[in-house]
């Protein structure tokens, strides 16, 4: 696919992963604009979600090295936070590994994004006015993410599934629906990242070594997608904190929906 087509697919993974706005769908729609959209390409895709991975590792590391100490020593908190993480990953490993194959066949493609895209952006703004109705911020603070509730927003995650539905939107409303505020929601869904993303992308090396490297320089294109992605998601981690607390998923929302219908108007036959 060449360095220039590896750095920009790097650069729409790191932006879209932990927004609302389906990485994997822009990826998709990105690698057909690209002339990248082969099984590698999907592969490819998958991959260098590691980055991602490795962008909250990082921005997490001082929560995540206290939750460590605090298991050795048997803090609640820390076995709390393993728990949730625990049942909330466990919905998506089961139905992920039965439905792999199929959704690889048959979702990833432009017009199954476009529709997800809307469909997704509709909930999120359904759901951001009945809170603003309703005037519910939600309960602020991991400790308030049961291992209860980590496994209702598990079951929400595996919508997520569908290429342009975007594991964040499904993690995040499945929060909010659950009482969380939408900070909260959004922070456990970065930490939820690291098993779901990790196994995900562990999974696709392993099956998919063979066509990730099957032509020379394809290391090279592999490497420059995993940094470019680690150092934008990195970047967007703590700016989309920052954005919720103002202004919430709205946005988000009608953005999807602009885009999916704009990707419906372009593929739609002439006349």
């Amino acid at each position: 696919m060449g360095h220039l087509t590896a750095a920009i697919l790097g650069i729409v993974e790191g932006l879209t992963e932990y927004l609302p706005v389906s990485s994997t769908g822009h990826l998709i729609l990105a690698g057909h604009l690209l002339g990248a959209h082969d099984e590698a390409a999907k592969s490819f895709d998958i991959a260098i979600q590691l980055g991602a991975v490795l962008a909250v590792v990082v921005h997490y590391r001082a929560l995540l090295a206290e939750r460590a100490r605090g298991l050795l020593s048997g803090s609640r908190a820390s076995v709390d936070l393993v728990l949730a993480l625990a049942a909330g990953f466990l919905p998506m490993a089961m139905v992920g590994l039965l439905l792999h194959k199929a959704v690889k066949a048959h979702l990833f493609g432009p017009i199954p994004v476009a529709l997800a895209l809307v469909l997704g952006g509709v909930l999120m703004i359904a759901i951001e006015r009945r809170r603003a109705r309703t005037q519910d911020a939600g309960l602020l603070g991991l400790e308030h993410v049961t291992p209860k509730r980590a496994l209702l927003i598990g079951l929400g995650q595996c919508f997520a599934l569908w290429p342009g539905t975007s594991r964040s939107m499904c993690t995040i409303v499945a929060g909010q629906l659950t009482g969380l505020s939408t900070t909260t929601a959004a922070e456990f869904s970065f930490l939820l990242a690291l098993p779901t993303l990790g196994a995900a992308t562990v999974y696709e090396l392993y099956k998919g070594h063979d066509l990730l490297l099957a032509h020379e320089g394809a290391a090279a294109e592999l490497a420059i997608g995993l940094v470019v992605s680690f150092l934008v998601a990195w970047a967007v981690i703590a700016g989309f904190l920052r954005y919720l607390t103002r202004r919430g998923l709205q946005p988000f929302g009608y953005y999807r929906i602009v885009l999916g219908f704009l990707v419906l108007w372009f593929l739609a036959p002439d006349g």
